[in-house]
């Protein structure tokens, strides 16, 4: 699980990067050491490298307790955001690209351009992008704001 609370309060490209990969991995060895690139990794065994969630706005909800939040979620091709939930609804459109949204409780959903989608409350999800560019996804949340916004599997 990851903080919410302390990676929003962060601002700056470095911190978009760092909410990715900490929002998406459940392994601190899908960040880049610094100066380092894929070029230096012939073969990347890590599904979620290069993933990012980057927090575009939040404001409390009309309900008490709740809040949204809004993200553009970007997947590269092959890829994928790793098993994760949210204490909450997620209500999404695919901006670009192609995914495989997979659940653990029912049949995956093939996601393209222009598609919407939502995922009810708790239910354990992966985006798989499985197109030819990197796929990018406007999410939007409402979610219990005592709880992490993701939580990884």
């Amino acid at each position: 699980m990851i903080n919410r609370r302390l990676l929003l309060r962060t601002t700056g490209g470095a911190a978009a990067g760092a909410l990715g990969a900490a929002a998406l991995s459940s392994t601190a060895a899908a960040a880049e050491p610094a100066g380092h690139s894929a070029a230096h990794h012939p073969v990347d065994s890590d599904p979620t490298a290069g993933v990012t969630r980057t927090l575009l706005q939040e404001h409390p909800s009309p309900a008490q307790g709740w809040e949204a939040v809004q993200t553009l979620v970007q997947i590269p091709q092959h890829k994928e955001s790793g098993r994760h939930s949210h204490p909450g609804i997620e209500v999404g459109y695919i901006i670009r690209g192609d995914v495989l949204m997979e659940f653990d409780d029912r049949p995956p959903l093939r996601l393209r351009t222009g598609d919407p989608f939502f995922i009810p409350n708790g239910v354990i999800h992966n985006a798989r992008n499985v197109g030819t560019v990197t796929t990018m996804m406007l999410s939007t949340y409402v979610v219990d704001e005592t709880k992490p916004l993701v939580t990884t599997y």
